[in-house]
């Protein structure tokens, strides 16, 4: 005798006209959503950005888009996944009951998730950071490439990339809010005239803001802040430009660069190593003799 699969044939078809194109449904609708969420994140930040807007605003625009476009997915996914449970046959009531009472549990010990979020709503509500910031967090600094609610993802120079949990987040320093400054502190030699010296680095400021390549990015002549320090063998000048955000290395390489060719040309001496022997006396007041020998050696392939 055969066995009759025509019943269970008919249970599976009848499924896949019900509950399968319930599926099926509910997975288009849900890659509707997210590509509308995608679109409306970006034309909140579209709105965000002002035709005036200068380039912070729009590092901060583009930072709340993106923390919205992430809470969106999160809701979109989460729904969705519940919908699909409901159509398998899972009953959803039970289902939320123990997920509340192992929410519960596990909140007391997700402390640290709790903390990282709330972190990372100050974060973002004080504006302390935004994508495209330059930031040290503890011994680590880098160009922050994203930040959610639980994260900050920073690159070092070296290509390295840093997770740094916000929860963990004391102190933040941003070395490209707003505007940046580049400090220079040179050293020349002591018989050098300070006065002319200082003169030239405001020849080399205006000349770099003279330039086309370099102009845009100078908000602000050399600010020379004087003779700061006296070393062993030099005097130390140090002074500051200031700089669109970011563009401070750019621009301080290119000075130290200018300083080097102008110094040379104008015979300033850059510092080297000085010291001055003294010879102790003895008791009748001579100093010991300083013998000097120098070996004069004739090269033999000659």
């Amino acid at each position: 005798m055969k066995p009759d699969f025509q019943p269970y044939l008919d249970q599976i078809g009848f499924w896949f006209l019900t509950s399968g194109v319930h599926i099926v449904l509910i997975i288009a609708l849900t890659l509707f959503l997210l590509k509308i969420a995608t679109a409306a994140t970006a034309r909140m930040r579209g709105i965000l950005i002002r035709k005036d807007a200068d380039f912070e605003y729009e590092k901060r625009a583009g930072t709340l888009a993106g923390v919205v476009h992430w809470v969106l997915r999160v809701v979109i996914l989460t729904v969705a996944i519940f919908m699909l449970l409901g159509e398998f046959g899972l009953k959803l009531g039970p289902v939320l009951a123990a997920a509340g009472v192992v929410g519960l549990a596990v909140g007391f010990g997700a402390q640290n998730l709790v903390q990282d979020f709330i972190g990372g709503f100050f974060l973002l509500l004080e504006d302390q950071i935004r994508v495209g910031d330059v930031v040290q967090i503890g011994d680590k600094s880098g160009l922050v490439e994203k930040i959610t609610l639980r994260l900050v993802i920073l690159r070092d120079t070296a290509g390295s990339v840093h997770f740094i949990r916000n929860g963990r987040i004391d102190v933040v320093t941003n070395m490209t809010k707003d505007y940046s400054h580049y400090v220079f502190t040179i050293g020349v030699a002591y018989r050098e005239n300070v006065d002319e010296v200082i003169r030239v680095l405001k020849e080399i400021d205006e000349e770099m803001r003279r330039d086309a390549n370099y102009k845009n990015d100078i908000l602000a002549p050399l600010d020379v802040l004087g003779l700061d320090s006296f070393g062993e063998s030099t005097v130390n000048i140090k002074a500051r430009t200031k700089t669109k955000p970011i563009q401070q290395w750019r621009i301080g390489r290119e000075f130290n660069r200018r300083i080097k060719l102008k110094f040379d040309e104008l015979n300033i001496d850059l510092p080297v190593p000085q010291r001055t022997i003294f010879f102790g006396k003895d008791k009748a007041g001579k100093s010991p003799a300083l013998n000097i020998e120098m070996d004069q050696r004739t090269d033999a392939r000659k």
